[in-house]
C-alpha cells in the first residue's frame, strides 16, 4: 500500500497501525506531485490519501491524476474533513472508500482490505450518518464549502486571525484572506461573533 499524507507523524501513526494488521506499506508520498510517480514505480494494491496537501493540489487531484494513469487504481482517502458533501464527493471521483482520521484501526484496515479486493467500504458511523442525510433531505450552511475552507473555517470560528490561520496551515496570507471573503459570501455572514455561533450549532466546533 502508498500512503500519502503531508504531515509525517500522520504518515507514522497510519503506517504503523496498518502493518499491525499485517497490510504493508511500501511507500509514503509527503506531497500530492510524488504520489503518481510513486505509484508508478511502487505499483501498490491501495493508495491510502489525504484531501489536502497545500496550495497547489487537493486529494481529489491526486485521485483523479491516479485514475487517469491506471483506471484500476484502488484509492481510499482519511482525512479529519468529514462534511457528507465531501464524503459523497470521494466515492463520486472513484475512490473505494473513505475514513475520518479518528476512526478505529480495525476500520483503517477494513477499508484497505475492501479496496484491495475491488469492494466499496463504507465506515459504520458515517454509513449510519450519510444514509440519514439521504433520508431526510438535510443540509448544513458549510455543505458547499471544500475542504481547506472548511478548516479555515474551524480557525475562524475559534477567534484565529488571518495571520495566524495563515502559519497554522502553511498557506499565504493572501490565500486565507481570500478564502475568508469567500468563506463569508458563501456563509452570508459579516461578523466573526456570527461564524462563531454557526459552527458551535452545526458542531463544527465545541464552544
Amino acid at each position: 500500500m502508498l500512503l500519502a499524507d503531508d504531515h509525517q507523524i500522520v504518515r507514522t501513526g497510519i503506517a504503523t497501525s496498518l502493518e499491525k494488521a499485517g497490510i504493508d506499506v511500501v511507500g509514503q508520498a509527503k506531497t500530492a506531485e510524488e504520489v503518481v510517480p510513486m505509484y508508478q514505480q511502487l505499483t501498490p494494491d491501495v493508495v491510502l490519501l489525504d484531501m489536502r496537501f497545500g496550495e497547489k493540489m487537493t486529494g481529489f487531484d491526486v485521485a483523479a491524476d491516479l485514475l487517469a494513469a491506471d483506471r484500476k487504481a484502488r484509492i481510499v482517502f482519511c482525512s479529519q474533513f468529514d462534511q457528507h458533501t465531501l464524503i459523497k464527493r470521494t466515492y463520486d471521483i472513484g475512490a473505494l472508500a473513505f475514513v475520518n482520521k479518528d476512526c478505529e484501526e480495525s476500520e483503517l484496515a477494513d477499508a484497505v482490505q475492501h479496496a484491495r479486493e475491488g469492494k466499496l467500504y463504507f465506515q459504520p458511523s458515517i454509513a449510519d450518518r450519510m444514509a440519514k442525510l439521504q433520508v431526510r433531505g438535510e443540509q448544513t450552511p458549510f455543505s458547499s464549502l471544500n475542504e481547506r475552507e472548511l478548516e479555515i473555517t474551524k480557525l475562524m470560528a475559534k477567534g484565529k486571525t488571518i495571520a495566524e490561520i495563515a502559519e497554522d496551515q502553511k498557506l499565504s496570507v493572501k490565500t486565507v484572506a481570500n478564502a475568508s471573503m469567500a468563506i463569508k459570501e458563501k456563509l452570508g455572514i459579516t461578523r466573526p461573533a456570527e461564524l462563531t455561533m454557526l459552527a458551535a450549532k452545526h458542531h463544527l466546533i465545541e464552544l
